[in-house]
């Protein structure tokens, strides 16, 4: 009786030694149930402008060249503003290569894009996150701040979803992720001036929720001062939307200059998450802003790749190049890295899918 105890013991933790391995592929037991493993997709949002500013269009994936800690790396999707997705099969691991392949045959047969459609076409898939200032530092022109946000709101057409936060010392999730933009514009209307801006904790919590939803996701900031009341370095923030890939805008009033540890802090912020940083000297400037912005999320090109094997689970750099003599003059503006995500193993019971890929 005892040495079949111990025979059972030895085979319950051999089971388990084994439960403890991590999968390359996809495994499936006798009772049809498999591990997925999630591969990560890193995404970059890039803009391309030449010596004058102007948007660069019409590149190709081969005039780009991204490395990640200096290994090469080869793109599997390439989207240009309101152009459908490029799909580049050979690029991409080959369990995800016949799902691929179907997805390119049918934007293949779909009809081309309707140039016509402008600047909300190109936006079709986005969502965006709009964190407002509701400090004490809003007292004077919050009316006209309020009308510069409603009127960019009601600009983004056909963007999937949008998202209204306001903070002062605390978050407000005024509007969650909608497609109801009237509800949207009800909370912008309906925010109240507060007390004092912890805009960094606010901004952290507003990049954690973005960072749940699939797909293109990015966030609008319209500050009118300092940070005075956060518990968070806006480094950590930084890092954060530079790994889960979501560009971050800042839109702040003349004000803000006037304190230049946040201007400094607002530049830089922007820069490493892709986006672009804004200083409105008045309710004008705030308007043009946010149609610059809405222009600028048109023109982005959207690469995406299959990190190669890298034995770096910290901070990983990254950097974007064009090729040719032709683009020498171009600059590029995108994420400068990420910190890789925990991998996650989940059991699924249907045997039809191998693996996922999650964006970073």
């Amino acid at each position: 009786m005892q040495k079949k105890y111990l025979v059972f013991f030895l085979a319950f933790f051999l089971a388990l030694l084994s439960g403890f391995r991590t999968p390359t592929i996809a495994q499936q037991g006798q009772s049809g149930t498999r591990l997925r493993v999630v591969v990560d997709l890193v995404q970059l949002n890039v803009a391309v402008t030449d010596s004058k500013g102007n948007y660069v269009t019409d590149l190709r994936p081969s005039d780009f060249a991204i490395t990640e800690d200096g290994i090469s790396e080869k793109i599997a999707n390439f989207e240009e503003g309101n152009g459908p997705t490029r799909t580049l099969v050979e690029n991409m691991p080959e369990e995800t290569n016949a799902s691929a392949a179907d997805a390119s045959a049918a934007q293949a047969s779909s009809p081309a894009v309707d140039p016509l459609q402008g600047l909300n076409a190109a936006l079709a898939g986005a969502d965006v996150f709009i964190l407002f200032d509701t400090s004490n530092y809003m007292y004077r022109g919050f009316v006209f701040a309020q009308d510069a946000i409603s009127d960019f709101i009601r600009s983004l057409e056909t963007v999937d979803k949008v998202a209204f936060y306001s903070y002062s010392r605390n978050l407000s999730r005024a509007a969650p992720l909608t497609t109801d933009r009237a509800g949207v514009v009800r909370g912008v209307r309906t925010t109240v001036a507060g007390d004092d801006a912890a805009l960094y904790n606010c901004l952290l919590l507003t990049v954690k929720d973005a960072a749940q939803y699939p797909g293109r996701k990015v966030v609008v900031v319209f500050s009118n001062g300092p940070d005075n009341a956060s518990m968070v370095p806006p480094e950590d923030v930084t890092e954060l939307a530079q790994s889960v890939g979501i560009p971050v805008y800042m839109i702040s009033t003349a004000e803000a200059k006037l304190e230049p540890v946040s201007t400094a802090v607002f530049d830089r912020m922007s820069a490493a998450t892709g986006g672009k940083a804004y200083f409105a000297g008045s309710w004008r400037d705030e308007k043009k802003a946010f149609a610059s912005i809405r222009n600028d999320l048109a023109h982005l090109y959207l690469l995406s790749y299959y990190p190669a094997p890298n034995p770096n689970r910290g901070w990983r750099t990254i950097t974007v190049k064009l090729a040719g003599d032709r683009l020498k003059k171009c600059h590029i503006r995108t994420r400068n890295g990420y910190r890789p995500q925990p991998s996650r193993l989940s059991a699924v019971d249907t045997p039809a899918v191998q693996s996922d890929s999650v964006p970073n």
